[in-house]
């Protein structure tokens, strides 16, 4: 019950209340990205700092774990979509790529519940979560390239024989689109300034990236619990199947993280993190990667479903409970 009374969380609710009634929240133009990137800088330092003094072979295994989540867990999402959901091959490849990357604002969410618990966790979980946010966007698009689109040949007819095609939109625009996505080089150029400046210079910027963090959090949470409940018209659209795939595929995703996160011997709160990273869904870095490299997807199934289904979900109950049950795993 106290995470569920958490700040963050209340202003989570506070958004939605607030999107529900009709009203609107008196932020300018743009002030939601801004706190996007403060929280995306402020993550990467503090990440960067924590990251400085560990040893490279120690947090080795841990990375590479989660490259490989990144790139597998979209089959899964895939087959889903396909098969019971009934989707079309390019938007459940679309949707699986959204599910294989993650949510920063998931993760922020999850590190304040364990800063609130006093459960320490590690800087080299950013480093994780900055991974895990391409390799996903790859393995949608060959998913999708299987049946000739974004790889560049073919007419989407299936079984089909398609090459893939290194030219504009094929594999090498797939590099580029993950590659270069603002979000990710902002977060990873940020990591590595806090791994060069250490303790001693984090110090002196404290007072813009440490003393604020709470309140920053919680105004950008609140920006978001708005957007996610004026999102929830368009995720009413969607069919039950869908709707039920976006409940599903994040516990799912839960129970791959704790599979993977256990021969790591991950403490509690690394733990916890791995299992909500495998658990949520990305709404910008993969939305922004498709728009322009598998352009015939529909982001009105996919941004719905990963914005106003997985992402409150996991806010108001999925972290919570994977906390609880990794809690009582671990002890």
């Amino acid at each position: 019950m106290d995470v569920l009374l958490s700040a963050p969380i209340l202003f989570f609710a506070l958004g939605a209340l607030i999107a529900f009634t009709g009203a609107r929240i008196p932020f300018p133009d743009g002030f939601g990205k801004a706190l996007a990137a403060y929280l995306l800088v402020a993550i990467g330092l503090k990440g960067g700092v924590a990251l400085s003094g560990a040893s490279l072979g120690s947090v080795m295994p841990l990375l590479l774990t989660t490259a490989m989540l990144s790139l597998t867990m979209p089959f899964l999402a895939f087959a889903l979509l396909r098969g019971p959901v009934g989707l079309d091959r390019v938007n459940a490849a679309a949707i699986a790529a959204h599910y294989g990357s993650v949510s920063l604002v998931t993760f922020v969410t999850a590190t304040k519940l364990l800063e609130a618990q006093g459960i320490a966790y590690g800087g080299h979980m950013v480093a994780a979560l900055a991974i895990m946010e391409a390799p996903a966007i790859i393995t949608g698009l060959l998913l999708s390239g299987r049946i000739g689109m974004a790889a560049g040949a073919g007419s989407g007819q299936a079984g089909g024989t398609v090459a893939l095609n290194m030219g504009s939109g094929g594999l090498s625009s797939a590099f580029r689109e993950a590659a270069f996505n603002g979000s990710i080089l902002l977060l990873a150029g940020s990591l590595l300034v806090g791994v060069v400046i250490g303790t001693p210079g984090l110090a002196k910027l404290s007072g813009l990236f440490v003393a604020p963090w709470d309140g920053a959090l919680c105004l950008f949470l609140l920006d978001m619990g708005y957007l996610a409940a004026s999102r929830m018209r368009q995720a009413a659209a969607l069919n039950l199947r869908l709707l039920g795939f976006g409940l599903v595929m994040p516990l799912l995703g839960a129970g791959i993280g704790l599979l993977a996160a256990l021969p790591l011997g991950l403490d509690l709160g690394d733990t916890v993190l791995l299992v909500t990273l495998c658990a949520s869904a990305s709404y910008i870095a993969v939305p922004a990667a498709l728009r322009h490299a598998l352009p015939d997807a529909d982001p009105g199934l996919s941004l719905p479903l990963s914005l106003a289904v997985t992402f409150p979900f996991n806010i108001l109950i999925g972290v919570p409970l994977y906390l609880a049950v990794c809690r009582y795993l671990l002890g």
